[in-house]
């Protein structure tokens, strides 16, 4: 472990006009002083993750190394310009998590119940990297996500909630959080919008809009907020629970879910001026924050936060627009915000952790990941 911290400082020393220079990890979208500082403060995120880095190669969940956070944190590093995919901190990461690739293709710990999460985020770690040196994993990790895609070979046609979405593993009902996690991880391996998956999944993630004019499902009539829940199955399911509307209850769209919601119908080239995009949009826009999960109920509201601020960074750099105006009236840069707020949050190590600890967000590895890949997003 201290070898490896001791090797990214050495990276960083050497590395260090990277930090100020303008071309560093692309031409910034926010003022250079604070892409400075957000640099600055991904490179000390790196360095307490190198210094944690297990002599297996893996970091750590509940006392033992795991290969979906070390496939997070191992992506941090790839996409370092300091480091990149040939560094030996990613290679030893990327050698652990391959470890755990199964028979069927798919990258997961056995009798865990998470394939689809394991292998999307490995997937994605995979496709950050050197394409020749994992091209057959990728390609083996691919099919296997696109064969656990619920559809018409487990007997769910295209009238069945179930129809289309990616739930944790290959027996578990599907979820939006899992659904756009596997068309992240598809999109990032190269599969294009024109395949099937994507198509199939569009039903499902239809139906997990708050929309009548979208949604075919009942707990959908009569509402059009724009927003997104977690699932549809069994009568819908949302995170953020319910709230009342004209004296009855109703499934409550939150934020992580909405973005993610979002940033999947744009990687499925949805055109933007879709009834579905333009509704996900204008929710958007009408409780932008960053101070909390979106319409989560007040008490629950910092609950997968840093979950929240990387998929608000991937889904509006798919936008790709960096002003938003609010639904106030209020014109924002996301960047120059998201840097903000997660600048103001690093703790004293570099690291970052969620006190609200629900969803693995007490882990300082887990949560690290998410904001550098996050401030990765912002910078690049």
């Amino acid at each position: 472990m201290e070898l490896a911290g001791t090797v990214f400082r050495l990276c960083s020393i050497l590395g260090c006009l990277l930090v100020v220079s303008p071309a560093a990890g692309g031409a910034s979208k926010i003022d250079p002083e604070l892409a400075s500082r957000t640099r600055l403060a991904i490179d000390r995120a790196l360095e307490f993750l190198a210094a944690a880095q297990q002599q297996d190669g893996g970091w750590e969940l509940f006392g033992r190394t795991d290969p979906a956070v070390t496939a997070l944190v191992a992506k941090c590093f790839a996409q370092s310009p300091k480091c990149g995919p040939d560094h030996a901190i990613v290679r030893r990461a990327m050698a652990f998590v391959l470890t755990h690739q199964q028979a069927d293709g798919g990258i997961y710990v056995k009798d865990a119940g998470l394939a689809n999460y394991y292998t999307s985020v490995a997937l994605m770690a995979l496709s950050s990297a050197d394409e020749e040196r994992y091209s057959s994993a990728v390609e083996r990790a691919r099919a296997f996500l696109i064969k656990l895609q619920w559809d018409e070979g487990e007997d769910h046609d295209s009238h069945s909630a179930w129809y289309g979405g990616a739930g944790y593993g290959e027996h578990k009902r599907p979820d939006l959080s899992n659904t756009q996690m596997m068309l992240e991880a598809l999109k990032q391996s190269g599969l294009p919008a024109s395949h099937p998956t994507y198509r199939k999944a569009l039903t499902f993630i239809a139906r997990c809009q708050m929309s009548s004019h979208a949604n075919d499902q009942d707990f959908a009539r009569g509402v059009d907020d724009g927003g997104f829940i977690y699932t549809p199955v069994a009568g819908g399911e949302s995170k953020a629970g319910t709230v009342i509307v004209n004296g009855r209850p109703r499934l409550r769209s939150y934020g992580s879910m909405t973005y993610a919601g979002f940033k999947s119908l744009l990687y499925a080239e949805v055109d933007r001026d879709d009834p579905r995009v333009r509704q996900a949009w204008e929710w958007i826009r009408g409780h932008y924050t960053l101070d909390h999960n979106p319409n989560m109920p007040d008490a629950r509201s910092q609950e997968g936060l840093y979950y929240y601020y990387h998929v608000f960074a991937r889904a509006l750099d798919a936008w790709g627009e960096d002003r938003i105006v609010d639904g106030r009236g209020r014109e924002h840069n996301w960047r120059a915000d998201l840097c903000r707020k997660l600048l103001s949050t690093a703790c004293s190590d570099g690291s970052w952790v969620n006190q609200a600890d629900r969803w693995y967000e007490g882990n300082p590895y887990l949560v690290t990941a998410y904001a550098v890949l996050a401030l990765q997003t912002t910078v690049r």
